[in-house]
């Protein structure tokens, strides 16, 4: 008995370590879309089609493999509507919206594809245009699957949709933190334990406290 609790116990301590090492992360190749507050970005609460922003607003779109909206990508470089729109003036009826545009980088690309520079474009359109109505109007051509869900932008990627990616370490699919990276780090990414340690660690003590019980059984038998 005493030497099968033993060999139960390395067996839960090497589950336990096994515990620690990286996962299988599932991420998803897409276009996340942001609002401009201030001096940082801020995921959409809505989507481009839906979306109707005010004169002065400056949008982003960000292509990039993310896990969901806490793990996304934000549209890189400093931007104001000041220096997007400086070359388009206001007219009557008629509203500016400043738009960037983050293609990513070449580790999200889908296979066999480049993408291009970054770029920024003063959309000015109607007063009750949608986001995407100002996107077409200067980052064409736009593509969207039956759901309405944007899947290229000036034709990339030229197909795909939100295709999942898996990878041992979503890291290693960008050259730059994600969006949540400062604030919303997992106890694993920041050295501490994992939950295979402290489960392994609970069945040893568990195995451990079984084996004292019978060896304390046997002596007084």
């Amino acid at each position: 008995m005493i030497r099968r609790l033993a060999a139960l116990l390395v067996a839960a301590l090497f589950l336990g370590l096994a515990g620690t090492g990286p996962a299988q992360a599932a991420g998803y190749r897409y276009w996340s879309f942001w609002d401009r507050d201030g001096d940082r970005w801020v995921y959409a609460t809505e989507g481009p089609s839906t979306a109707r922003p005010a004169d002065g607003a400056v949008q982003g779109f960000r292509f990039a493999v993310s896990e969901d909206s806490r793990d996304a990508s934000r549209p890189r470089g400093a931007v104001t509507f000041e220096a997007i729109c400086a070359r388009t003036p206001a007219r009557d009826g008629m509203k500016r919206v400043a738009l960037v545009v983050d293609f990513g980088t070449p580790a999200d690309a889908p296979s066999g594809e480049t993408p291009p520079p970054a770029r920024t474009a003063c959309a000015r359109v109607r007063q009750d245009a949608t986001t995407a109505e100002a996107l077409a109007s200067t980052a064409k051509p736009l593509r969207y699957d039956p759901n309405a869900l944007l899947c290229a932008i000036s034709g990339y990627p030229e197909s795909g949709c939100g295709d999942q990616v898996t990878t041992t370490d979503k890291d290693n699919a960008s050259t730059e933190p994600s969006a949540s990276s400062a604030s919303s780090a997992s106890s694993a990414d920041d050295g501490g334990p994992s939950v295979g340690v402290y489960a392994g660690g609970a069945l040893v003590a568990a195995l451990a406290a079984a084996a004292v019980w019978q060896a304390r059984r046997r002596r007084n038998v």
